[in-house]
């Protein structure tokens, strides 16, 4: 599992977002409601970032302090994988909270969606899989730090997606945790 520190080496204009002294994710209630423990390394990025957009086109969804209960709610009710698995379209993937469900953790304005693969007792062990919108399926053995870090690092190349895609000098913006 990669740390956050490395992915900051990869994307340097994410740093300008990094908040003093941790967000105060309420994890026990999120990882409650949501029925499982989550990554380690997602749990440092988010404790250490809002919500960030790269390049206008990756959005990594890290839970809101004080949204716990929405992040794990959508997180349960993804309702385009479960009309993909329902339409068969899903591969060999399915939604969580099935055994080896998807969590999604990140998407694009392309439609294309991350998540991981509950595959394991152990979190820090599930993979991160992708699925584009143009119907590819991808499959990684990595968390999805080490994802973002390998992409961004032009390490990890992911099938389907835009051929501009990642930049060459990814700009990193971050939305407010501000609860409307």
């Amino acid at each position: 599992m990669l740390r956050v520190e490395e992915l900051e080496a990869v994307l340097p204009s994410m740093t300008r977002w990094r908040v003093p002294g941790g967000r105060s994710v309420d994890w026990a209630a999120l990882e409650a409601d949501l029925g499982t423990a989550l990554p380690s390394d997602f749990h440092s990025l988010t404790e250490s970032y809002p919500i960030l957009v790269v390049d206008d086109f990756l959005m990594v969804l890290v839970p809101r302090p004080g949204a716990e209960a929405s992040w794990a709610s959508e997180a349960r009710e993804d309702e385009i994988l479960q009309d993909l698995y329902e339409m068969g379209d899903a591969e060999d993937y399915v939604p969580y909270p099935q055994p080896g469900g998807l969590i999604c953790w990140a998407q694009s304005n392309s439609g294309d969606a991350f998540y991981w693969r509950t595959s394991s007792e152990d979190p820090d062990a599930w993979p991160v899989v992708v699925r584009g919108d143009n119907g590819d399926w991808s499959e990684f053995p990595v968390g999805a730090v080490e994802f973002l870090a390998g992409v961004y690092g032009r390490t990890i190349d992911v099938p389907g997606m835009p051929g501009d895609f990642p930049s060459d000098y990814p700009k990193v913006l971050a939305l407010s945790d501000r609860i409307d």
